[in-house]
């Protein structure tokens, strides 16, 4: 915005030193002197401010108080949040109708499995798709919940 405005500076210092009498370009409203009298500097930034709708400190400063309130208006009437309670739920007690989480899933599978567990059992007893199955064995086998003892097959670690 500065750039735009120091243009228009520049522009205005050439028309102030130009000569115009009052019948030069009366259709387009441009600022016309009469001869004789001088046009302030301040007059012509204004004229300029004002003619190309540039805003001026004072409106973004009347906008930035109006979005302020605006603001405030919401959050007094916005409807409190309800937050949960701490010890709410006990531990270790899942809601009912909740299994577990994914991850629970697939290693009780495989510690149901003796002989150990494939990704296609899984599959069958999760319904899980094959990509989520391979992400939780490896990160059951990254926290070393599981071994591999051969390729394709997986069981819990005692």
């Amino acid at each position: 915005m500065l750039a735009v405005v120091e243009g228009w500076v520049e522009k205005v210092a050439v028309f102030s030193r130009t000569t115009l009498d009052s019948t030069a370009y009366p259709e387009e409203g441009i600022m016309t002197r009469r001869k004789g009298k001088s046009i302030s500097f301040d007059a012509m930034v204004k004229f300029f401010l004002h003619n190309y709708n540039i805003p001026t400190r004072k409106d973004i400063d009347r906008i930035a108080a109006r979005l302020d309130r605006l603001e405030s208006m919401i959050q007094s009437t916005a409807a409190p949040r309800r937050t949960r309670k701490a010890g709410s739920r006990k531990a270790g007690v899942k809601p009912s109708g909740v299994i577990g989480s994914a991850t629970d899933q697939v290693f009780e599978v495989i510690q149901s499995m003796k002989q150990g567990a494939g990704v296609s059992d899984i599959q069958a007893v999760t319904g899980f798709d094959t990509k989520k199955i391979r992400n939780i064995l490896y990160r059951l086998h990254k926290n070393d919940k599981i071994r591999r003892p051969e390729r394709g097959l997986y069981r819990a670690v005692s």
